[in-house]
């Protein structure tokens, strides 16, 4: 005999989901019908609104593939006060946005609200007055499975939730993906950490420190979103690739208002065109660069050598040299940039008259002072004692003058690192110049010298330890007022520059306060991929705790000889590709225009890091110096020791390899022509 509707579960749940798609349906149609012809002062105040409205739209869309509530909350009490919604065996269904319908009733809560996090930590031991805890599971957007925990009930025993499980391994296709249905405790606490602080995360391959980075951002934007609308939020990832892979996570979560960018893109003052070699971009960004050029920018003030005469009228006022000098010498020795010391220059040259004016009875005002301020003879001296300078001009003549850069460079740097930085062939001018990525972070520090940069009110930084000390200075300057969210895993460091500890690296960003976290529990590389990766862990990252997977499902793993070179490599590709889910396939850089001819010559569809997959071409050619924070449902690895020779030093190729090793979700087949380095074996 069927169950009726009205006594089954799901129907239950699935009318709730209905209901709540168009309860969220109406919440948009209301903001599209506003009318603000009438309500606005002016056209500027109208165009912020329009767009404040056009936002508003973006973030109520009802994605049709993403669940519009995941779980369920049943209280035994009504929440805390604070919560105005609660009330005695009050229900929850928590979602990714908050949706009410039309009597102001809320039917999803959102799931960064208080009322909602006992759904990620409440447990047996700590129920947090939850009696019940639901999951649900999803078949694209259809309701199809449900999932009880009552954490009351000392009969029913903990267990790994199956649907939670399911939704970890779930094959993914296209961009990162949001992880709100399966944020863990440990998570949570640092995607719920407050905005004051600043946070550092150490987690292994799977661990889902990007994710919770992208979380915590979304969280912070709803616990304190009018600070943040005001200073602004960033995201800083490796590369071009990596950003595209994560890109739809915060606008699924509702939220469009963060930049996403690159260190490069950060210190774009001039056009890149060239490379430094690995020893020279080392010492390029060394934090003993900041002195140098420090050095170098203040020699440009020269002591006055004669008084100025200032001409009013029929009278004359005369500021004697020693004056002068004492002036000069009260600027430098403030903490405050050149270019807002020589702007304090002028003025204080003016008040320095205005102070013989009023001895001699007059009595100026501001304008007076203004008007010394801006007399010939004084920006003459200005111009003679505290010239501007250009950035980009003064790092071209560093680079350029050996002279130049052994006067400042004394102490610091050494002879031979001196050579090292000298351009072989100076450029003429900045726009000649072919610019290293090192030296636009070195432009980078020399613009904050002269004038403050920015600061935003949270940024956070993922792939971190891939940073030189001169690449956390750039980025800490953008949040010098604001807090930072660090992201890394010191054993993934793949420049010879990579950070040798965190606290290394959060005293070059300006933020050595931060908490460092350690996330070691995986919830995406299978138990046997990550065993064989973590083989690698003592020549890399000596004293590093080893990931280990929560993965109920061990994952495919194979080793495999491959005789016939590129052809068993497609011949694992197609095995791959007839399983679900996305495949990549990486390999040493100098590989990949090999693999890539052979994969067009049979016929198997691919496309590169960063470009969009789709369910007829699910395979991704992966350079291995792009692979980092990239994640595939099965991955082929083209010739281990291919990837280890790849870079400039073994420890360097090892943690490449260790990168490429820990890019699968359930599957990995390892082929290799060649022997296998030795540490693995």
């Amino acid at each position: 005999m069927s169950t009726p509707v009205h006594d089954d579960p799901l129907s239950k749940e699935r009318s709730h989901l209905a209901a709540s798609r168009s309860a969220l349906r109406a919440m948009r149609e209301d903001v599209e019908s506003l009318d603000i012809t009438d309500v606005t002062a002016n056209w500027v105040n109208a165009a912020v609104l329009e767009h404040q409205i056009e936002q508003r739209i973006k973030a109520l869309a009802d994605l049709s593939e993403t669940p519009l509530f995941f779980g369920r909350l049943d209280y035994l009490h009504a929440p805390g006060a604070e919560q105005a919604e609660g009330g005695d065996g009050e229900r929850f269904y928590v979602g990714r946005r908050h949706v009410h319908d039309a009597d102001g009733d809320p039917m999803v809560i959102d799931w960064r609200a208080p009322v909602s996090q006992p759904f990620y930590r409440a447990s047996k031991k700590d129920p947090q007055d939850v009696s019940l805890r639901r999951r649900f599971g999803y078949t694209g957007g259809d309701l199809t499975a449900y999932e009880d925990e009552h954490l009351l009930d000392p009969a029913e025993a903990a267990t790994t939730s199956k649907l939670l499980q399911q939704e970890i391994e779930r094959p993914r296709v296209g961009p990162m993906r949001d992880i709100v249905a399966t944020i863990q405790p440990e998570q949570d606490e640092i995607v719920r950490a407050g905005l004051a602080g600043s946070v550092c995360v150490q987690g292994g391959p799977g661990t889902g420190k990007t994710a919770v980075g992208l979380h915590r951002v979304a969280y912070l934007l709803y616990a304190h979103r009018e600070r943040l609308a005001r200073t602004g939020t960033l995201v800083i990832g490796p590369n071009r690739s990596f950003l595209h892979y994560i890109e739809q996570v915060l606008p699924a979560l509702g939220e469009l208002t963060v930049r996403q960018a690159t260190v490069d893109d950060l210190v774009a003052h001039v056009e890149v065109r060239g490379t430094d070699e690995a020893a020279t971009a080392v010492i390029k960004g060394d934090a003993r660069m900041a002195e140098v050029l420090r050095r170098a920018l203040y020699s440009h003030v020269v002591p006055p050598t004669e008084g100025v005469v200032v001409v009013r009228g029929s009278r004359r006022w005369r500021v004697p040299v020693y004056e002068l000098e004492e002036i000069v010498r009260e600027l430098l020795a403030r903490d405050i940039r050149y270019g807002a010391a020589r702007e304090a220059l002028p003025q204080r040259i003016a008040h320095a008259v205005l102070v013989q004016m009023e001895r001699a009875g007059e009595a100026p005002d501001d304008r007076v002072q203004n008007a010394v301020a801006r007399n010939a003879a004084v920006k003459a001296l200005v111009k003679s004692v505290w010239p501007q300078v250009e950035p980009a001009k003064l790092v071209l003549r560093l680079l350029a003058d050996a002279d130049f850069l052994a006067e400042h460079a004394e102490g610091i740097l050494t002879e031979d690192e001196q050579k090292a930085v000298l351009w072989v062939k100076p450029a003429r001018s900045v726009k000649s110049a072919k610019w290293s990525p090192a030296d636009a972070v070195l432009i980078d520090e020399a613009t904050d010298l002269i004038e403050r940069t920015h600061s935003l009110g949270h940024v956070v930084l993922d792939e971190a330890q891939d940073l030189s000390p001169m690449q956390y200075r750039a980025v800490g300057r953008r949040c010098t007022t604001g807090s930072a969210t660090v992201l890394g895993d010191l054993a993934q460091g793949t420049t010879p520059w990579a950070t040798r500890s965190w606290a290394e690296a959060l005293g070059h960003l300006g933020k050595g306060e931060a908490v460092v976290e350690e996330l070691t529990a995986g919830f995406r590389v299978p138990t046997d991929v990550i065993a064989y990766a973590s083989r690698l862990l003592p020549h890399i990252a000596p004293g590093l705790t080893p990931v280990a997977s929560i993965r109920e499902n061990p994952g495919f793993f194979d080793i495999r000889t491959a005789p016939d070179g590129t052809a068993d490599v497609l011949a694992a590709c197609r095995e791959l590709l007839e399983r679900e889910g996305s495949v990549g396939l990486i390999a040493a850089d100098a590989r990949v225009p090999e693999l890539a001819a052979a994969l067009a010559a049979a016929g198997i569809g691919h496309v590169g890091p960063g470009e969009e997959t789709t369910r007829a071409t699910r395979l991704t050619l992966v350079p291995a110096s792009l692979a980092k924070g990239l994640e595939y449902d099965y991955v082929v690895l083209d010739e281990p020791q291919a990837v280890v020779d790849g870079e400039p030093d073994e420890r360097t190729g090892l943690r490449r390899l260790y990168v490429a090793l820990t890019r699968a979700v359930s599957g990995l087949v390892v082929t290799h022509a060649t022997g296998l380095p030795p540490q693995l074996t």
